[in-house]
């Protein structure tokens, strides 16, 4: 391999199988960049760190254990998005990361659960004709539903179904699975500036 990228990714937990399930259908989502990293010879390592603290610490923790990669962290934005990630971490969390460059910081806006509103006919898929398609909100941002409405939402949408309420231990790798990843950067705009900044870094690298 060439050269490697590091995704270190907010969730799982502290379950190592959690983080494992979740690996696996992060991966899953991520498979147009996987693939073309794959010819391109280019490593491509999905990392779930647990906790947004954990994740940024182990982020950090990647300049020196994996100098040479391209190391990027993936947390929630937990609200809305109105100026650079940076200067969202920075005001939300009082984050800072001298030295790194814009595109290594990455966002969920406002949860991973948006990239499974951003599909509805997956999520219809997946927990069948008990889902209450109607729940999803219709013809907007899907960026701009606040956190607690999603999770709301979802929760509505799938109480009557055989799969019970949205859960996300126990869906959300499944689910990772099966979105459509076009469609998602298609509703989601930072989901679409992730798929850029790896498929751009594998061309530079490659």
């Amino acid at each position: 391999m060439k050269a490697e990228i590091r995704l270190y990714i907010e969730g799982g937990g502290d379950s190592a199988e959690a983080k494992a399930q979740l690996r696996r259908g992060f991966r899953a989502f991520l498979s147009p960049a996987y693939q073309k990293a794959r010819e391109a010879r280019v490593a491509m390592q999905v990392i779930l760190c647990g906790s947004r603290t954990s994740t940024r610490e182990d982020f950090l923790k990647a300049f020196q254990s994996h100098p040479t990669a391209f190391n990027v962290i993936l947390v929630d934005s937990e609200e809305r998005v109105s100026s650079a990630v940076r200067k969202h971490l920075a005001d939300r969390d009082g984050w800072t990361f001298a030295g790194v460059d814009e595109s290594q910081l990455q966002l969920m806006v406002q949860a991973m659960e948006t990239w499974f509103v951003a599909d509805p006919d997956a999520l219809l898929r997946f927990y069948g004709n008990d889902f209450r398609l109607n729940a999803i909100p219709k013809a907007v941002d899907v960026e701009e539903i606040d956190k607690d409405q999603l999770l709301a939402v979802l929760r509505e949408a799938t109480r009557q179904t055989q799969k019970g309420k949205y859960q996300k231990i126990r869906h959300a790798s499944l689910l990772l699975a099966l979105i459509d990843p076009e469609k998602v950067q298609q509703a989601a705009e930072h989901c679409r500036r992730l798929f850029a900044v790896v498929e751009q870094r594998i061309s530079r690298v490659a």
